[in-house]
């Protein structure tokens, strides 16, 4: 497997990151386990997840994630921590405030039972806080070595230049990582603006929601299939629309052509984009886990990405 560069980083990634969001909510802890397993044996050695994940589900109040990932760490001996590159972050249901910040990484590290954490990133903007205060609170846990490199998520282009600008002042971290929201539904978000500013600024970037919640995989393709899993429901509303359609049609093309899955056709458009240094999925089995993996081997040729460009372009008769 041929790994890509972080940005500014020295940090080595492979042109997939492993979505973490699942463990203990929809992957139970041994499952967890094998999926992290098989992971690491696919060459898949970054593991993405965050302190709220995942809070969403009944009983849960967040740091499951971290906990299960911490627990397999432990389980798997002293050496397996070398081979894995750490991403969480902080502030989506707090603050970005410095007092928040330095006690919640330390909640993280006790969860993932480490020392450090590869890339810290701010979860989403925080309006109350001076960015900042929020950079020099990510500073400082550089250099404690809590951290090694911080990035942002969620922020919009304005928001990323005012932080990038703010990082300038030696006293503050400097965001070397942006993770958006980017996949074929959702392109313009990132294409429009954020995407200039990344490649402008030498931006490492790790995108999330590639498979569109699942729904690039193929799985949801009327109503009857919106009951497949928790998110069905969410997916229908969003994406089970002409645009929509339209996509899975020209997936399917695609993956026919290449004797490829839906799935691994939508994450290999992703890492074509050379702005991207890779997308995040997740899986909840190790079939899932081995077909995503499969993805980090499928070259698209130009005709391939045309058609898919084309497919999910945002156009103005598009229903989207």
């Amino acid at each position: 497997m041929t790994y890509r560069t972080l940005g500014r980083t020295d940090l080595q990634i492979p042109p997939l990151v492993l979505g973490g969001n699942v463990f203990g909510w929809t992957a139970d802890e041994a499952t967890s386990f094998r999926l992290l397993d098989a992971a690491l044996d696919h060459g898949l050695d970054t593991i993405d997840t965050a302190d709220v994940y995942s809070a969403w589900a009944d009983g849960h109040s967040g740091g499951e994630s971290e906990t299960i990932i911490g627990n397999w760490l432990a389980k798997r001996g002293a050496d397996i921590r070398d081979r894995v590159t750490l991403i969480t972050k902080v502030g989506w249901n707090g603050s970005l405030a410095k007092d928040h910040i330095v006690n919640a990484v330390e909640d993280s590290l006790r969860r993932l039972q480490t020392d450090h954490i590869d890339l810290y990133f701010s979860h989403k903007p925080d309006p109350d806080t001076p960015i900042e205060e929020t950079l020099a609170a990510h500073q400082q846990l550089i250099e404690q070595g809590k951290i090694r490199y911080a990035g942002a998520s969620n922020y919009d282009a304005d928001q990323l230049r005012t932080a990038l600008a703010a990082g300038r002042d030696d006293g503050r971290a400097r965001y070397q990582v942006l993770q958006p929201e980017y996949n074929l539904y959702a392109r313009s978000g990132y294409e429009e603006d954020l995407e200039a500013v990344a490649e402008r600024e030498h931006l490492g970037v790790i995108s999330y929601f590639a498979l569109a919640s699942g729904f690039l995989t193929g799985k949801y393709r009327s109503e009857e299939d919106l009951d497949q899993s928790p998110r069905g429901k969410g997916i229908g509303k969003k994406y089970l629309n002409e645009r929509g359609k339209r996509i899975l049609a020209a997936l399917d093309d695609v993956a026919a052509a290449h004797e490829a899955s839906p799935a691994q056709v939508a994450l290999a458009w992703v890492m074509a984009r050379p702005s991207v240094t890779a997308p995040i999925a997740s899986a909840t089995s190790v079939d899932q886990l081995e077909e995503i993996a499969g993805a980090t081997e499928l070259a698209l040729d130009d005709a391939s990405i045309e058609r898919l460009d084309e497919a999910s372009a945002e156009t103005a008769g598009a229903s989207a």
